[in-house]
């Protein structure tokens, strides 16, 4: 059934625009094939923030079933075992959901917020889904999390360019 546009509707987003938020979250969760050296693997699941940060600055953006093929894409780049993103990032949007529909007002410190918690349910339930529980990775995992928290806003950032919302300085 077709929903009629009301005057003050925003006009649905057609061409290339549309695929943006999908390609910039399959980037982001390319970016770990880069080469890059490190003792520690600290680096943060950037196409988990991209993706949080779609969901939290345009939420029509991304249709509800969206992190399934982008999770299965980030799965077969990450060697993660396969289906835990998929999942995760599902019950992250569900969630999300869920406090959009209790919340009515959100403000960037929420999202933040939300985020956060989001990337650490992630971060952990898939730490306890690929390593074994004798593995000393915890610090590390800690670390993984609060840079990744950190690194929401340019994430958010990001996207609130790649959707023409703000000019970049």
């Amino acid at each position: 059934m077709s929903q009629v546009r009301g005057p003050f509707d925003e006009a649905p987003v057609t061409g290339f625009q549309r695929f943006v938020p999908a390609l910039s979250v399959i980037v982001g969760s390319a970016v770990t094939l880069w080469p890059f050296i490190a003792t520690f693997p600290i680096l943060p699941p950037f196409g988990l923030l991209m993706l949080l940060g779609w969901r939290l600055t345009k939420p029509d953006s991304l249709r509800i079933w969206a992190p399934l093929p982008l999770g299965l894409f980030d799965d077969l780049i990450s060697g993660q075992p396969l289906g835990t993103a998929m999942l995760f990032w599902t019950l992250c949007f569900f969630m999300i959901d869920l406090i959009d529909q209790r919340i009515v007002y959100r403000d960037f410190w929420q999202d933040w917020l939300i985020a956060a918690g989001s990337v650490a349910f992630c971060l952990i339930l898939g730490r306890l889904v690929a390593a074994p529980l004798g593995a000393h990775v915890d610090t590390v995992l800690l670390l993984q999390i609060v840079i990744a928290t950190l690194l929401f806003p340019l994430a958010a950032r990001i996207c609130a360019m790649l959707a023409g919302d703000e000019e970049p300085e």
